[in-house]
């Protein structure tokens, strides 16, 4: 199989064949199916590298250090792909299901990983999805998503502070694999009121450590040390 990580591909990691664009922006009519059938491709793909079974304990020590939800998501065709979910028991939580999509631009899984491509190809996703307004807080313009990637490539981890839903506040760090390449991000999202702004260095430095420590599974001998020191300072 050939390698997954290539993010001009901007696809999960589903290089099995099955990787045109998915049949919902071809047939209107036959949307429910079509989404269904993309995101089982993407899952066999993802469940053939074992991607939610080795992320899956590092899933699980973020929500309870924090209690709130954890998402892994990859980047598809330059929108995040939630991948797996561990759920809050809290009775206020984020609905955001797995299968689903969503902007990279607003989001702060979609942030770290935007973070790691070349600028063109970011240029290339806000040419085709553009940067629309969701909250008052969305970017809305190339150049303050361009300040927005550097400072997540300075701190170590992205923040998406209530731009994608009001109230909402989430804070991921991005995953790379053996070649240093990206991979997917994952994130500890919660309600705003619970993970305040004052909190989010703290979950931020966890987030990113626990991104570290599954890019070092994955192969990746990059040096996450600096990147935590980055992230301090």
């Amino acid at each position: 199989m050939p390698s997954p990580e290539a993010p001009q591909e901007h696809r999960a990691p589903a290089h099995d064949g099955a990787g045109a664009a998915p049949a919902s922006r071809e047939e209107p009519g036959n949307g429910a199916i079509s989404f269904r059938a993309e995101a089982l491709r993407i899952g066999r793909a993802i469940d053939g590298l074992d991607l939610r079974g080795r992320a899956r304990p590092y899933l699980d020590r973020l929500q309870r250090q924090f209690g709130e939800t954890v998402f892994f998501c990859v980047l598809d065709d330059g929108q995040v792909f939630y991948v797996e979910k561990v759920e809050s028991q809290q009775s206020v939580r984020t609905a955001c299901t797995v299968g689903s999509r969503a902007p990279a631009y607003c989001t702060a899984v979609g942030k770290a990983m935007l973070a790691e491509l070349a600028e063109a190809e970011v240029s290339g996703i806000v040419r085709r999805w553009g940067l629309k307004a969701v909250t008052a807080n969305t970017i809305t313009t190339a150049t303050a998503l361009r300040a927005e990637l550097r400072a997540v490539r300075s701190r170590g981890y992205a923040i998406d502070d209530e731009e994608k839903e009001q109230g909402l506040r989430c804070v991921s760090a991005a995953v790379r694999g053996h070649s240093g390449k990206l991979f997917a991000a994952m994130s500890v999202s919660g309600p705003a009121f619970r993970m305040t702004k004052e909190r989010v260095p703290e979950i931020g430095q966890a987030v990113m450590r626990a991104a570290n420590e599954l890019s070092a599974e994955l192969g990746y001998q990059g040096a996450p040390l600096e990147v935590a020191r980055r992230a301090a300072g």
